[in-house]
């Protein structure tokens, strides 16, 4: 059952997000997240760019893709196990959760992820490391009444 499409960000986007940096993959050349294998769950992103995440520090990787889902879906974004086993690296935020509606955020929808060293030393991400996964769940609705509101921003656009 395919809820979902992975895209690229517009290349104004990626650039505007990587600041300046030169030694990134272009994003027209950063493979849209896949699964491992058939039994996986999560699909695996790239980092675009070497990245180094500084002693007991956190590094924001803007990832160059975009999700379009159906609504009554989300996508919630968790670093590779082995990250995690192996360094301690956990998200910012815990997890992301990227909504259905954050496809048409002013940012594209692009996702950027977080991520905390708790360690005393450094670690680096190579480009083309894969580093943290998306899985897919549905959600349901309380009794509530109709939200009509509409996304404007990224990060906590949605308001406190």
């Amino acid at each position: 059952m395919s809820i979902a499409v992975f895209e690229h960000v517009s290349e104004e986007q990626y650039r505007e997000a990587m600041q300046g940096r030169t030694d990134c993959l272009p994003v027209e050349e950063i493979p849209l997240p896949a699964r491992a294998t058939r039994g996986s769950a999560g699909y695996d992103f790239i980092c675009p760019a070497e990245t180094v995440i500084p002693a007991e520090g956190k590094a924001v990787i803007p990832t160059g893709i975009r999700c379009r889902m159906e609504e009554g879906w989300v996508l919630l974004i968790l670093p590779r196990s082995g990250l995690g086993f192996r360094h301690q690296v956990r998200l910012s935020n815990t997890a992301g959760v990227i909504d259905s509606d954050y496809y048409y955020a002013e940012n594209e929808g692009h996702i950027m992820v977080s991520l905390r060293n708790p360690l005393k030393e450094e670690l680096r991400l190579g480009k083309g490391d894969r580093f943290c996964q998306g899985i897919f769940l549905p959600y349901g609705l309380a009794e509530e009444e109709d939200r009509p509101g509409e996304r404007k921003g990224g990060f906590g656009s949605t308001g406190k």
